[in-house]
């Protein structure tokens, strides 16, 4: 059993990415973000990383550290606060290469990476300016028929970090909320796949009949697990906690200028992660808060 063991700490997880890899963020906006495995990249040396999510404060962070080289993404927001600030100064001011994408086509680019393919199909984009703005993008013609098809490019992962409700040392996982997103797709492109969890035990409950709907991904993909409690604070992590939108609101108006960021990043993400949860309030305090309500 000890050779099954792949617990992890969030600092050796970081230990084993690199410059100029291409890393893929589960969750969804501000939803079960893997926000405690982000802050320690903003805390490493890391560099010139390709970052592929649905964004949120993952990615925004990530932009504030000068973490990011290129972003591959089908939006950056916060919901309540539509369009992250961080993210977007870094856009304004073309710090970042970018390739924006609808949330399907994504989805398609890591399918096709899950498949080992070099594309997918699709029908997506034809008729829309999509092919002049992203004019890499190729069309194929189908063998039965014809038909012109969009070849959406495999989104291939050097690694993927994804969040969930519970784990255990021999990396199965479950995710308890209602949406589990696309992160089996994010960790099914990846050459690594490190998660951090909520709880962490032993073994999951081999007798729990509802286990296999929740663990949406095979232990044999998860290359690490990381125990982290409060993990995705300020995002959501449902049903165990909402996000914290005061939180949030903090760390947006730290977008105005770079001494505000600069002083989110050194008083607030700090030097570990046991700090950082005391300064937004403790344990207590993140699993109080309520739901969103949407």
């Amino acid at each position: 059993m000890k050779s099954l063991d792949k617990t992890l700490s969030a600092r050796d997880v970081v230990a084993q990415l690199a410059d100029g890899m291409t890393i893929g963020i589960g969750g969804w906006g501000p939803r079960r973000k893997p926000m405690a495995l982000v802050r320690e990249i903003v805390r490493s040396n890391l560099k010139d990383l390709t970052v592929i999510a649905y964004g949120g404060p993952d990615v925004g962070l990530l932009c504030a550290a000068g973490k990011v080289r290129k972003l591959v993404f089908g939006f950056v927001s916060l919901d309540v606060i539509p369009l992250e600030p961080h993210f977007r100064r870094a856009r304004e001011q073309g710090a970042l290469d970018v390739w924006e994408l609808d949330e399907g086509l994504l989805q398609l680019g890591l399918r096709a990476a899950a498949a080992r393919l070099p594309f997918l199909p699709t029908r997506v984009g034809l008729g829309t300016d999509l092919l002049k703005h992203a004019p890499h993008l190729r069309t194929v013609q189908s063998p039965y028929g014809g038909e012109t098809l969009l070849a959406m490019p495999a989104l291939e992962l050097d690694a993927a970090l994804l969040h969930v409700n519970a784990a255990d040392r021999m990396g199965n996982t479950r995710i308890d909320g209602p949406d589990p997103f696309f992160d089996a797709w994010f960790a099914r492109a990846a050459k690594k796949c490190f998660v951090s969890s909520e709880t962490l035990v032993e073994t999951l409950a081999s007798d729990d009949l509802d286990l296999a709907r929740r663990n949406t991904f095979e232990r044999s993909l998860v290359s690490g697990v990381v125990h982290a409690p409060c993990g995705a604070h300020p995002t959501s992590c449902a049903p165990a906690y909402g996000w914290d939108l005061p939180h949030l609101k903090t760390y947006c108006a730290s977008a105005e200028d770079p001494q505000q960021t600069a002083a989110y990043l050194s008083d607030v993400v700090g030097a570990d992660e046991p700090g950082y949860l005391q300064r937004a309030g403790g344990r207590s305090h993140v699993a109080a808060l309520p739901l969103p309500i949407l």
